[in-house]
């Protein structure tokens, strides 16, 4: 398939904010794409190369990108960078000044998916002596042979930055459009060809006109799709409940078929090949990282046993991150809650996980916290989250933050999966392969009880020893991953924190002038953003005191995506977590809330993706819960 066919794709996508519309001309696209090039065609819509577990990066930064840019076009870089801060876009950049190339075409053929992702994925391949200018020169080859249209998109594709608006849920939903027929996402029925078709003007199978032409508008905008109903060119509105039911059930499907695999590439595959009954049996495989099971916040210790039941297994909630480790052999592997493999930079939890971790074959999740190496007392997250990234002086970087992992619950031991089992079970599972080892591997501390004044006591010891707050658990609950379902809940002192992302700021003034301040906040609304205030406070001047300014704006600004006097628009990548007094209602903020004296606490952009920020939803609830 022609690479050009999916640039083109990215450019309809987008020219419109509108889920459905994004979804349909997506399932469309993938409808015509042969199987051969399913996989990567997903992979390249999520603006990637690899399924979303892969480490494998192409490691080239903007800098880098216009060095090819220049390659490609014999322009010089100066000019190339004046495009940049104009348009402030590289893909744009890249487009104007390859509308003229100096270089001949090395390629008379037509690029193709296959080509470009090849080419993509021997980048990062590509190691030893002169490895960034060899790297370099490939990128330069793709523009040289791309057209305009293509240049634009492979130089955001390789920076991860394809703004299109593809996000998750959008992506899944089309896979079930395309691939699972007896449903479809429509506004009106052409009367001249009987396609179903979105809200336009013109027909998007044969161009009649749809403002004279059309059927009966339908509501919702999910419906079966049978001959009988195309006859008719309408809707009856006694199948929108059947309707309803049958997507809801579908997305449930493939939702959880992505949380178990993660990865979208394999299941529109398995979809487009089995439907249905290709994704039902997807198992769990040691090296591939799921989505880890999230808990809802209680509003107190009595609602937490309302919501999962008495007894309870109830633990310490600890300050560190999320870590998902599997073991195959001698292989170890462990993962973010991002899904990133950091196994490299971890070579102690490794020599731990083989040392007091009794299995050959498992996959458990834990928590890991920092230690002060004199006084052997637990750190605060921030001290150790630099570990996370480390690519140089790893050993050095182990002397100084050691850290010890703190192992809750299990998801396979040796070979058998345990997701389908109750906690208590898992539980008894997990202690048969733990040895405990202070400071290096230990099994969670558990108390069994539905007595408020005992898990009381519990709680107020955590609290006293440093820890956030406790866990209540459901002894029977399953393990759901990536669900917030109510088989466990948490307890802290404080407002709920919120991890929100930053989508603008603006420059400082005085001894602050070269840097960014005053940080927009956003939270998720389904697959947008929506402003919930600013941000200054929390955020020091001296990076070795926490989260700073300089820190801050070394990051926020490859992002900048647009310019107007003092403020800035940044992509959405750098999340943090904010504390605040209150939640107030306000008409400033699209979200319809700000936050009163919020501050910054820590980042979250190493641990937390972002389709896992806080919601308006939850913003409402918490809004809610304390009045």
């Amino acid at each position: 398939m022609e690479y050009v066919k999916l640039a083109e794709l990215y450019e309809t996508l987008e020219k419109t904010s509108k889920r459905l519309e994004k979804v349909y001309h997506i399932s469309s696209f993938l409808k015509k794409c042969p199987n051969s090039e399913l996989k990567n065609v997903v992979y390249l819509l999520q603006g990637k190369i690899f399924p979303a577990w892969d480490e494998r990066t192409i490691g080239l930064n903007s800098k880098l990108i216009l060095k090819s840019i220049a390659k490609a076009s014999g322009e010089p870089t100066s000019k190339i960078e004046k495009l940049w801060v104009k348009f402030g876009d590289l893909g744009l950049a890249a487009l104007e000044v390859l509308k003229n190339k100096k270089q001949q075409t090395l390629f008379s053929e037509k690029l193709s998916i296959g080509t470009v992702i090849s080419i993509l994925r021997k980048i990062t391949e590509t190691e030893g002596a002169g490895t960034v200018d060899r790297k370099i020169s490939m990128v330069a080859k793709l523009l040289t042979s791309s057209t305009n249209k293509e240049s634009k998109y492979i130089v955001r594709t390789v920076l991860g930055e394809l703004r299109t608006g593809i996000q998750q849920g959008t992506l899944r939903d089309a896979l079930i459009f395309a691939f699972l027929p007896k449903i479809i996402g429509v506004n009106y029925y052409c009367q001249e060809c009987k396609s179903p078709n979105l809200n336009t003007k013109k027909c998007m199978n044969c161009n009649a006109p749809l403002e004279t032409n059309f059927s009966k508008a339908y509501k919702p905008k999910i419906c079966v799709m049978s001959d009988e109903l195309v006859q008719k060119e309408c809707i009856l509105p006694s199948s929108e409940t059947k309707a309803r039911e049958l997507y809801n059930k579908m997305v449930t499907l493939v939702q959880h078929a992505y949380d178990m695999s993660t990865d979208m590439g394999e299941i529109a595959s398995l979809l487009k090949e089995k439907g249905l009954d290709g994704i039902k049996n997807l198992s769990l495989e040691v090296g591939k990282p799921i989505k880890v099971m999230l808990y809802l916040k209680a509003k107190n210790i009595n609602d937490a046993l309302n919501t999962v039941g008495k007894p309870a297994i109830i633990e310490k909630k600890f300050d560190g991150f999320r870590m998902q480790i599997h073991r195959k052999n001698d292989k170890v592997f462990l993962f973010t809650r991002r899904l990133e493999n950091v196994t490299r930079q971890f070579p102690d939890v490794v020599e731990y996980v083989k040392k007091y971790i009794k299995s050959n074959n498992f996959i458990v999740d834990c928590e890991v916290l920092g230690i002060d190496p004199k006084t052997k007392k637990i750190l605060p997250f921030q001290h150790i989250s630099q570990r996370i990234k480390r690519k140089h002086n790893i050993a050095q970087m182990v002397k100084e933050l050691p850290v010890k992992i703190v192992v809750f619950d299990a998801i396979m031991i040796n070979g058998e999966v345990l997701l389908n089992q109750p906690l208590d079970e898992r539980m008894k599972k997990l202690k048969s392969i733990i040895k405990n080892e202070k400071n290096k591997v230990e099994l969670v501390e558990e108390l069994v009880s539905g007595s408020e004044k005992q898990i009381e006591k519990f709680y107020m010891q955590a609290l006293k020893e440093g820890h956030e707050g406790i866990m209540i658990k459901n002894m029977k609950g399953i393990y759901k991953p990536g669900a917030r379902v109510g088989y466990g809940m948490k307890i802290k002192p404080v407002m709920e924190p919120l991890d929100l992302v930053i989508v603008g700021a603006e420059w400082g003034e005085g001894k602050r002038a070269k840097w960014l301040s005053s940080f927009t906040l956003a939270c998720k609304d389904k697959d947008d953003l929506k402003e919930i205030g600013k941000v200054g406070t929390g955020i020091k001047e001296k990076s070795e005191l926490g989260v700073s300014f300089a820190e801050l704006t070394k990051l926020l600004k490859p992002l900048i995506i647009e310019k107007k006097g003092k403020t800035v628009k940044v992509k959405p990548k750098i999340i943090v977590e904010v504390h605040y007094e209150e939640i107030q209602k306000s008409p400033t903020y699209s979200s319809g809330f700000a936050l009163r004296f919020p501050r910054v606490v820590r980042l979250r952009s190493d641990e937390k993706p972002l389709d896992e920020i806080s919601t308006l939803q939850q913003v409402k609830r918490f809004y809610e819960m304390q009045k």
